[in-house]
């Protein structure tokens, strides 16, 4: 039984998932820097052998991220928002676990409450607007029983977008999505929580209106204590298997 602790279960990705790794690892190579054009899609596709369809959702997934973005006329490019830099840094936490992974949520959960508290100090008109549209897109999906992986990630980078640390943000976008993909795989958001998630939300929202530091931060540190509670179990399991 020892020896079977030295495989691993192997992970069949898929077309979309492979594109994006590849482009990712070209960025943090750097053979794609900020302001980089990539290819044509027709020209892409020849050479990753896949079609249209995957190329786009690949690309439509990275320009959620922040990682690329596709100009009027000009293509899509390589965004130059810092994020390139710090990409690197960190593993693919899908392929994480126990100690690793856990700490990956426990960090999640430091960038998460600090933001939503400096969002509550210095959010603009603006700001409170852009987090309503997020939370109104979070509900409308959640109404219709569907996953709302990337109406949950949108409303907390527009929190941290109102913090107006452009660091916070970079550090949460590389360490987030990966996060909610993963819970969205092994349905961590099912038994209502994902109902109760859009009730602390709009809670969030209102400390923030109000500009209230002290109960913006006890509730989103409220909002993750399921995923911090839930990446604990895989430690724990991790001890024991």
């Amino acid at each position: 039984m020892e020896l079977l602790k030295n495989f691993s279960q192997i992970v069949i990705e898929s077309p979309v998932d492979q594109i994006i790794s590849q482009i990712k690892q070209l960025i943090t190579s750097g053979q794609l820097k900020p302001g980089d054009k990539l290819p044509s899609e027709r020209k892409l596709c020849d050479v990753l052998g896949v079609g249209r369809t995957h190329l786009r959702d690949a690309i439509k997934k990275l320009e959620f991220y922040g990682i690329l973005k596709t100009l009027p006329q000009s293509g899509t490019v390589v965004a130059g928002m810092g994020i390139t830099a710090l990409e690197g840094l960190i593993s693919d936490v899908l392929k994480l676990e126990g100690d690793d992974f856990s700490s990956l949520v426990e960090t999640r959960v430091i960038l998460e409450t600090n933001s939503a508290v400096l969002a509550a100090e210095r959010r603009t008109g603006n700001d409170i607007r852009e987090i309503e549209r997020a939370l109104f897109a979070h509900r409308a999906k959640i109404e219709q029983s569907d996953h709302a992986v990337e109406e949950d990630l949108m409303f907390h980078l527009k929190i941290a977008e109102a913090s107006k640390n452009s660091v916070l943000k970079s550090l949460m976008l590389i360490i987030t999505p990966d996060i909610l993909s993963y819970f969205k795989q092994h349905d961590v958001c099912g038994d209502g929580r994902s109902t109760r998630a859009v009730e602390q939300h709009e809670k969030i929202l209102e400390y923030i209106k109000s500009q209230d530091t002290v109960a913006v931060s006890k509730v989103m540190r409220e909002h993750l204590g399921d995923i911090l509670d839930y990446s604990k179990t895989i430690q724990v399991e991790q001890l024991y298997n």
